[in-house]
């Protein structure tokens, strides 16, 4: 469903937007990262103006746990977890550093949006088919309105790309552009 309001208080959630994700010419994506990262720093840009919360998630390792890819926790060196710089870090932003998937699992962000009274989160970041969904899911089964910012998220494979937001976002929120989530901003 296209978005048509946002709530009163919404926060700008940017996933994995780090060197070691995004940062990565050798590794594309399956829209150009450079309009993915500027469209999540024109929406953290347009936030940060009217007062909203942004919260820059990254990522610096792995849980525990065996998968098809390997076994067992691991830290990611430091400078993969960088943040990009052109999402202009400010004081007022809230990092979320995880080794999980969600933005909301094993950390303070539940409670942390709750305190500034957030009922929604507008999405921006990568991995669409990861992180993306992951923080979606949990956002969604927390009780918080979400908002998918289509054209600030990206993923390795549009296939997984287009599968997220055509089957598991339509079920748990609504999507827009990065300019038509400004545009629905509360002044």
């Amino acid at each position: 469903m296209t978005i048509t309001a946002l709530d009163p208080n919404p926060a700008l959630v940017v996933i994995d937007l780090q060197a070691g994700t995004a940062g990565n010419p050798q590794n594309p994506t399956a829209h150009p990262i450079d309009g993915v990262v500027a469209a999540a720093a024109n929406l953290a840009t347009a936030f940060r103006e009217r007062g909203l919360p942004v919260v820059l998630a990254n990522v610096d390792g792995m849980p525990g746990g065996r998968t098809q890819y390997g076994e067992g926790a691991r830290a990611f060196p430091a400078e993969f977890s960088a943040l990009l710089p052109s999402l202009a870090q400010q004081p007022s932003d809230l990092i979320v550093t995880r080794s999980t998937w969600s933005a909301f699992a094993g950390t303070d962000l539940d409670a942390t949006l709750r305190r500034l009274c957030v009922t929604q989160v507008v999405l921006a970041g990568m991995a669409t088919s990861f992180g993306v969904e992951s923080t979606a899911r949990q956002a969604y089964d927390l009780g918080y309105s979400v908002v998918f910012a289509l054209d600030a998220i990206t993923d390795r494979v549009i296939e997984s790309h287009d599968g997220s937001v055509q089957r598991a976002f339509l079920a748990l929120g609504q999507a827009a552009t990065a300019a038509d989530v400004v545009a629905l901003l509360p002044a």
